[in-house]
């Protein structure tokens, strides 16, 4: 229950000092972005309620009505309980700066977490798709050339290695590495030890000409940054980087486009069958993924036999297309 010997402050401003600690904690861009979503929606189930976002009188018959509205508005298990577990937390904070003498959120039960089924882009997709971008690779347009350039190294880089969006979005130039059996690529997360993945040896053949053509792009543009990926318009590079909402968008554009079942989180879990079927040790693969070594494989090793993936397709598709790189 609230302590009124303490006033409640408001409520946008306590949710803002919270996700300032999250910061401050080292928490990534998107899980304070995702936290903050979540407590967006608790605030549109209290404003409705009670018309403002006073949180007084605030208890255990309140977060049982927001349980009920969850299960109304979610059929993901998962979809509810993040939500409730980043309103329990927000009152844990709540709580630690006195507003509330105990935390009523935690009365409520969420179902347990769900492990989702992969379900890796198709094969015959991830062909189609790559037939699309190396056939994009032949534009006349300089810019639109190093768009297609920049896109096929997108899915070099999530199929190849199994990168997430969130790696993407702050990769650079330097962290394309040499190691001895060839290509690596670095990863730098904010609370664990650098490690390296392996690039596909096809991908030797785009990336130097790649480098060239972003070298040309940021003088032509008068930009210059680190980061291997840009922003650009057909006419111009705008900004060093993609951000990982953009990156999805270019692949929703493909999918459109093409009609095929595809997101950025289904070819990396292309990738991850791809390993398993190239007998890579599972702790190895734990490392490349970013999990920890309690993380289980079994919902992938269940399904490898049917889900059968390799990278001799990428040189053969580009042979039958033409090399078209310059």
């Amino acid at each position: 229950m609230t302590d009124q010997s303490i006033p409640f402050p408001n409520l946008p401003k306590t949710q803002q000092e919270f996700l300032d600690k999250l910061k401050i904690q080292g928490k990534s861009v998107n899980t304070v972005k995702n936290y903050k979503t979540d407590l967006d929606c608790f605030n549109y189930f209290w404003k409705d309620q009670k018309g403002s976002l006073d949180l007084t009188g605030f208890g255990i018959p309140q977060v049982q009505d927001y349980g009920a509205f969850l299960d109304q508005k979610y059929n993901s298990d998962n979809s509810k309980r993040r939500r409730v577990q980043a309103l329990r937390i927000f009152f844990d904070f709540l709580v630690e700066k006195g507003h509330f003498n105990e935390n009523p959120v935690r009365s409520l039960l969420t179902s347990p977490k769900v492990v989702d089924i992969p379900r890796p882009v198709p094969y015959i997709d991830l062909k189609t798709l790559w037939s699309y971008m190396v056939r994009e690779l032949k534009s006349s347009s300089d810019m639109d050339h190093a768009l297609a350039y920049r896109n096929a190294m997108l899915f070099l880089l999530i199929y190849g290695s199994g990168l997430k969006v969130s790696h993407l979005s702050t990769l650079k130039l330097e962290d394309i590495i040499k190691g001895q059996e060839g290509l690596r690529v670095l990863i730098n997360p904010p609370k664990r030890d650098p490690f390296s993945i392996p690039l596909p040896p096809f991908f030797d053949t785009f990336f130097s000409g790649y480098k060239n053509l972003l070298e040309d792009g940021k003088k032509q543009s008068k930009i210059n940054f680190d980061q291997f990926l840009f922003n650009a318009n057909p006419y111009k590079i705008l900004s060093g980087g993609l951000s990982p909402r953009g990156i999805e968008i270019i692949f929703e554009d493909y999918k459109k486009k093409l009609m095929i079942s595809l997101t950025p989180r289904s070819l990396r879990q292309a990738c991850i069958f791809k390993w398993l079927n190239q007998g890579i040790p599972q702790n190895l693969i734990k490392e490349w993924m970013g999990v920890a070594p309690s993380y289980s494989l079994k919902p992938f090793k269940d399904l490898s036999a049917q889900n059968i993936y390799e990278d001799e397709f990428l040189e053969y598709i580009f042979d039958k297309e033409g090399r078209v790189l310059t």
